[in-house]
């Protein structure tokens, strides 16, 4: 079989552990890789190239970086000639003209089971709301979000100590293996592109800044779902009284719900238990942390950080 000529779209160390897989797989050649311009961040504001630029250049693969996807951008396209696009966390909405540029059309890997959970954080909405259960989908697009008809899934229980890093990494794995195969299969007719169905559809939008603190007065599971949607970045935080009187700003690392609440306050600091872990209650249990961080320094254990701060 001839390999599916292929242009990868993406950019972020997720789009690069997909774009390796798909480097090593069989009846795949990417011809080509589109990922964003490099950005100024970190201490300094050095100049960063994305993940996906840096495992391209390393393996040889010519890199395009347009500000946008224009006419010009099409032009380039047009002439690589690709078979099939394959994107994953490109940053940017492909153009119409930019899905119709190839064959057998865009292939995107999206980080749920489609309909569910579709947007810019599938990962973070599953876990803020307790899902049991995610998983990958490899869809063909359309102009809308994430409405374009699935090609293959695949699925990954959640475990209660799972994060939003720990997923991450596990969905990008997985998508890595799925894409080389969706591709081949498409390219042979063996796929029936399946169209979604909007009355099971539901939203994950980006998370602002308000998703960050904690709030006591909610059940103890629904506070562990929020820290661990958001670790280990962009992070949660709350604010405790130290001995002192002081305000502190606490970044807050997961811990596990524990036993119930009893007369406490929501919010209130309950101490150290047996194994050293911080009980603060919540609606109805407490919540047990092993690993606190105080504003501008690094995680330290919860004994310390009683000891340290509220003894």
């Amino acid at each position: 079989m001839t390999p599916v000529r292929t242009v990868f779209l993406g950019t972020p160390d997720f789009a690069a552990t997909i774009l390796e897989r798909l480097l090593a797989a069989e009846g795949v050649d990417v011809a080509a890789v589109i990922t964003q311009p490099d950005r100024s961040g970190g201490r300094g504001k050095k100049r960063l190239e994305p993940p996906v630029k840096k495992l391209a250049a390393e393996r040889g693969i010519p890199v395009y970086q347009p500000e946008k996807l224009d006419d010009q951008s099409l032009e380039l396209l047009q002439g690589i000639a690709p078979d099939a696009l394959a994107v994953a966390a490109y940053g940017q909405i492909l153009p119409e003209t930019f899905l119709r540029a190839a064959p057998l059309g865009a292939v995107n890997v999206h980080a749920s089971l489609l309909p569910r959970y579709r947007g810019a954080a599938p990962i973070q909405w599953a876990l803020l709301n307790g899902e049991q259960v995610t998983g990958i989908t490899t869809m063909l697009m359309e102009p809308g979000m994430d409405t374009g008809p699935v090609l293959q899934q695949r699925a990954l229980a959640i475990g209660v100590d799972d994060t939003a890093g720990s997923l991450h990494d596990e969905l990008a794995e997985m998508g890595g293996d799925l894409l080389p195969g969706t591709l081949a299969a498409l390219a042979q007719g063996r796929l029936v592109p399946v169209p979604q169905d909007p009355e099971r559809s539901s939203y994950a939008p980006k998370l602002d800044k308000s998703a960050r603190r904690i709030d006591w007065s909610a059940s103890a599971w629904e506070v562990h779902n929020r820290i661990r949607a958001l670790h280990p970045v962009p992070g949660t935080h709350c604010t405790l009284r130290t001995s002192s009187g002081r305000e502190l700003r606490v970044g807050i690392h997961p811990g596990i719900p524990g036993e119930e609440v009893g007369d406490a306050d929501a919010g209130e600091v309950l101490g150290l238990d047996g194994q050293g872990r911080l009980g603060i209650a919540c609606e109805d249990r407490v919540y047990r942390l092993s690993t606190l961080q105080p504003a501008s320094g690094k995680p330290i254990t919860a004994r310390d950080f009683y000891n340290g701060y509220l003894a």
